[in-house]
């Protein structure tokens, strides 16, 4: 059992995540942050990283993987503790040396966190995809869930299973370097934007519809599927990379017995200071709940601002709530303007 010992725990990698591990740093408080996942990004780097994203301030449009490393790079100057690949579950609040309350995280590794404070920024809670069972056999073999790089599918001959945004985005992002890119929906109608789908048309991917993969073969790698449209007789594809694009379950996981008020049995309810009605945590992101909530990065990141600087009144009471002009505290590390 490893124990590490921060002000401040991020619970939740993804893009609220980061920018709350950015500005914890400006605030001078020790993070770490822990994430399911084995990558930092959480959905944008699982489910779209390339896709290019509109709405974030100052950028006209930026890739979801360029998004993701530039939150990395701004947090790096303040050394965030990261602790992927493992779940927060239990809660504790204990007695510090200095008498004050402090929380006592437990992870799914069993791990230790001790913190003065949390920061929820789970978005829809721990995901996991939902499995392909023909495939299961191939996995980490040429059968996978995301599609992290793109050049791992360079001149490659690539099945994607779904109909929905990510299925139809990985399409027409990976058959400008595949060999072949066939797509195969268990239906005849996608629930992908509109957009993206007529995109793929016009493109040279396969559609096969009213269809599914029903086995995949090859000894030591992936080297055809088998695929069953409704009503006719299987016929094997080659492919040496099978994406399984069929959405994913979602749940809050252990956050549930953390005795935090939830709204629709989804969601952090919060006030407007980012607090839970547990003393010490906070929340951010999508997995917030309150009045006239908008689930965007853009909003995000202001709660995660917001939840931090409280936070950090919460850890010291003789604090100021507002955290100054960044231009007045710019990192040493950042290349000063000439």
């Amino acid at each position: 059992m490893k124990t590490t010992t921060v002000d401040l725990l991020i619970v939740g990698a993804g893009p609220v995540g980061l920018f709350g591990a950015y500005y914890a740093g400006v605030r001078g408080l020790s993070t770490a942050i822990v994430d399911s996942l084995s990558q930092v990004g959480g959905q944008v780097t699982a489910m779209y990283p390339e896709k290019a994203i509109f709405d974030i301030a100052g950028f006209p449009s930026v890739s979801g993987r360029q998004l993701i490393a530039n939150l990395v790079e701004q947090a790096a100057p303040y050394d965030p503790t990261y602790l992927l690949g493992q779940e927060a579950q239990g809660l504790e609040h204990v007695t510090g040396e200095d008498g004050r309350e402090r929380l006592r995280v437990t992870t799914s590794t069993g791990d230790v966190v001790d913190t003065g404070a949390v920061v929820v920024t789970g978005g829809i809670g721990t995901f996991s995809p939902r499995p392909l069972p023909a495939g299961e056999s191939h996995l980490g073999k040429g059968l996978e869930y995301f599609v992290p790089s793109s050049a791992e599918y360079a001149d490659q001959d690539v099945v994607i299973v779904g109909g929905g945004d990510s299925a139809v985005d990985w399409a027409n992002m990976l058959h400008p370097i595949a060999k072949s890119v066939t797509l195969v929906h268990r239906r005849d109608k996608f629930r992908a934007h509109h957009g993206s789908v007529e995109q793929m048309k016009d493109a040279p991917v396969e559609i096969v519809l009213n269809c599914q993969v029903t086995g995949t073969a090859g000894e030591e790698a992936l080297e055809s599927v088998t695929i069953t449209p409704k009503g006719e007789d299987p016929r094997d594809l080659p492919c040496t990379r099978l994406v399984a694009a069929l959405g994913f379950t979602a749940n809050l996981g252990p956050l549930r017995e953390w005795g935090v008020e939830l709204h629709d049995n989804r969601h952090l309810v919060v006030d407007s200071a980012m607090r839970t009605n547990v003393p010490g945590v906070y929340a951010a992101g999508d997995i917030t709940d309150y009045d006239g909530k908008v689930r965007l990065i853009a909003v995000g990141f202001g709660e995660v601002a917001t939840a931090v600087n409280n936070a950090a009144v919460h850890l010291d009471p003789d604090a100021q709530l507002f955290p100054g002009h960044s231009t007045d505290q710019q990192p040493t590390s950042v290349p000063q303007p000439a």
